[in-house]
């Protein structure tokens, strides 16, 4: 607004109509006013009291650490240890011979070479492959050639090598990578299609595989199918929700954590969730400047893909009290003002052809702002009278002087 106000102000004294001059005015002051007054309606949950700011959210890696190695791979879970992540992600599939593997995609095409070895088979559903099948494919050529995110070329000779030989895992080795660093697992698990083998045990072929390979307590289950049954047969499951609901069905459902968009949850919300000791999951935070905003808000943990990234933060990106947000913004206010209030005197000022100081000459041939306005509009200027002979007249005439001549400018 300070930018603007300059040519508004040049405008405001050259008009002639004081109604156009007084609606020019009230219009760019009601603006200005108005952000003025912005400040008073937002709102950040890091505009804190000094002192009430919790424990940073813990860093689940989503799918291990994506940045640095291909997804949902043996590799990706490691560098996700390595950055100090402590939970990880996932996503398990059923293979047609019972086997739980890891995979996102309902297909096999985006990472892996599936085209390469069973080309015409790049359209069934993942879980239709034998296990013996899946454990031909190559799970990480693909992130070097496509680099998702624009992070491959930095990867050392030795990470890019073993980028290039990873494979698709099971649930039990990724199981095994998370039991011996101690780490939180969450996975989501995904229904075998129908004429699947497993369509109707998928659970409990999953359950089986956990309470083998791991201690239930670090993990955090996701699905919701059967989830009494699942909480009856392994109580130190910890029970977590993909979806919102009263405290009084949460509780009914023992679930103990949710596992939600970060968009969808506020700070009075996670607060009122955790009264009750129910703690909030986030995802998917990647940004300094959101995990900033899930810390302030009070968020528990978060699932990233900037795992590297946000292991290295040691306090909020932006953090202040209400006293300290409400100086600034006066601050800035009065600043803008002051600067406005110079611009519309500044112009008032040459518009009238008044000197800036006092001294021994004044000086008002200001370009346009000299100019006179005549009733025909038309601008002149008379030039300085030069009196002197004419050299060309003869000695003893009369010298005649050199008319003030006038230019149309």
């Amino acid at each position: 607004m300070a930018v603007l106000s300059w040519p508004i102000a040049l405008h405001f004294f050259r008009m002639n109509k004081k109604v156009r001059q007084i609606a020019v005015l009230g219009l760019f002051l009601s603006a200005l006013f108005s952000l003025y007054l912005v400040p008073l309606g937002m709102y950040s949950p890091c505009i804190k009291e000094a002192g009430t700011l919790g424990p940073a959210p813990t860093l689940i890696g989503h799918r291990g650490a994506p940045m640095l190695a291909p997804e949902n791979t043996i590799m990706s879970f490691e560098k996700a240890v390595e950055a100090r992540g402590r939970g990880l992600e996932t996503d398990v599939t059923i293979s047609y011979d019972g086997v739980p593997f890891l995979m996102h995609d309902s297909t096999l095409r985006r990472t892996t070479n599936v085209e390469d070895v069973f080309p015409n088979r790049t359209h069934l559903d993942a879980s239709m492959f034998t296990w013996t099948e899946l454990q031909q494919l190559n799970a990480g050529g693909w992130f070097l050639s496509r680099d998702p995110f624009g992070t491959a070329s930095s990867l050392s000779d030795e990470d890019r090598l073993q980028a290039q030989n990873q494979s698709v895992p099971s649930l039990a080795q990724f199981l095994e990578v998370a039991a011996k660093s101690s780490r939180l697992v969450l996975f989501d698990l995904r229904r075998p299609p129908y004429g699947h083998p497993y369509r109707q045990s998928y659970i409990n072929t999953t359950l089986e595989v956990v309470q083998a390979h791991i201690n239930s307590s670090q993990v955090l289950w996701l699905p919701s199918e059967d989830r009494k049954l699942v909480h009856a047969v392994d109580p130190e499951l910890q029970q977590t929700s993909g979806e919102k609901a009263s405290i009084q069905e949460l509780t009914d459902e023992h679930i103990v954590r949710l596992n939600l968009h970060y968009s969808s949850m506020s700070q009075q919300q996670i607060r009122k969730y955790l009264s009750v000791n129910i703690s909030t999951n986030l995802y998917v935070i990647s940004q300094p400047w959101l995990y900033t905003l899930a810390w302030c808000a009070g968020a528990q943990s978060v699932t990233t893909n900037s795992i590297h990234i946000l292991s290295r933060m040691s306090k909020p990106l932006f953090l202040m009290t209400p006293e300290e947000y409400g100086l600034m913004w006066i601050l800035t206010d009065v600043v803008s003002a002051v600067l406005i209030f110079a611009i519309f005197v500044f112009h008032w000022w040459r518009e009238r052809g008044l000197p800036f100081w006092s001294g021994s000459r004044q000086t008002h041939e200001n370009g346009p702002y000299s100019k006179f306005r005549t009733e025909m509009s038309d601008v002149w200027s008379i030039s300085s009278v030069n009196v002197r002979p004419d050299l060309r007249s003869t000695p003893g005439s009369p010298s005649v002087p050199h008319l003030p001549t006038i230019s149309e400018e």
